[in-house]
């Protein structure tokens, strides 16, 4: 049975309705000197687009199903997740209900007002701020309990379950059919890695469809053992839900995502700002800042052994930038 024959058997709500581009980065492939293109997940089309609308597409339509009538989720004060969540939630008429940390420390009125959580209130949110999400499907339970909604739905932290990820198994059969239609040779296909769904979907689907390519994920987040263990793990449980068996590689890159999650270092400014000033795309610096930095790096240190182009997948989030506005 074909991969998208497996993936037809679970129910979805079109919300990315056309297949995003693939373009060349110009500027930036003539700064590296390498063949550069961009996946443009930030374009997807509701709320500022990003990469979680793909897998809400499966846990919506699975919420639905089960009979409703809000969401529960969690995230950092400026998620991209909750943000995305929280305007798919409002078309579909629910109620939504969200957990936030502040995970940079910070009493920046801006960060804590601005962005992201300002699109929050837009879409009717209701928040409560929790000191730190250090167990979050034991938070979102509890949370989900108190609440007085007769059918709430919990989503995990950056919708990353097997189902979730099914919407980036799904991707990587576009990015398959948008790569052959290119006639480019490309040799690795770049995501930033940090609760885990894209990437594993990504590994998952590109195993099966693009094996030739490899896939590097840069952790935003925490370090390389950790995190590949978290991405094996989703990988193994979109196995069992496809009926498939993957045996890909999970590369990490770790270097980046220090000092921490959602605090930007000098490389990942460095390429927020090479982005916006060779191609005039904009990047986060949380998430596709970091990842680009690794891109960047990687291709000045070589790290990428064979000579074809590489894809970067643009997951979204620039919308966090005027939260940085101190940058």
């Amino acid at each position: 049975m074909s991969l998208q024959k497996r993936l037809n058997k679970f129910p979805k709500i079109a919300l990315v309705t056309y297949p995003t581009p693939i373009e060349r980065l110009n500027g930036i492939s003539k700064y590296l000197g390498r063949d550069i293109y961009i996946k443009r997940d930030d374009l997807t089309p509701i709320a500022f687009g990003g990469n979680k609308l793909r897998k809400l597409e499966f846990l919506a339509a699975d919420a639905l199903n089960q009979g409703a009538d809000s969401f529960v989720t969690g995230g950092a004060v400026q998620s991209n997740h909750v943000r995305q969540s929280a305007a798919v939630a409002a078309k579909l008429s629910l109620g939504f209900y969200a957990l936030l940390e502040n995970l940079i420390n910070t009493k920046d009125k801006n960060y804590l007002t601005n962005s992201n959580r300002l699109l929050l209130d837009l879409f009717n949110a209701h928040v409560e701020e929790v000191e730190e999400l250090n167990d979050p499907k034991a938070q979102l339970q509890e949370f989900a309990d108190r609440l007085t909604v007769k059918k709430p739905y919990i989503i995990p932290i950056g919708g990353s379950n097997a189902l979730g990820a099914l919407g980036y198994v799904q991707a990587s059969l576009e990015i398959a059919n948008q790569i052959k239609d290119t006639g480019v040779n490309f040799a690795y296909i770049l995501t930033a890695s940090g609760s885990g769904g894209t990437h594993a979907g990504l590994a998952a689907g590109l195993f099966h469809v693009l094996k030739s390519i490899k896939l590097i994920g840069v952790s935003v987040s925490r370090k390389a053992d950790e995190q590949m263990q978290k991405v094996a793990s989703l990988v193994a449980d979109i196995d069992n839900l496809l009926g498939i068996k993957t045996d890909a590689n999970i590369n990490i890159w770790d270097e980046y995502f220090p000092p921490r999650y959602g605090e930007p270092n000098e490389k990942c400014l460095e390429a927020v700002k090479l982005f916006a000033e060779l191609d005039g795309v904009l990047l986060d610096p949380v998430y596709t800042g970091k990842a680009a930095a690794g891109l960047i790096d990687g291709v000045k240190k070589r790290r990428f052994s064979d000579n074809g182009a590489i894809l970067f997948i643009h997951t979204g989030g620039a919308s966090a930038l005027f939260a940085y506005h101190k940058l």
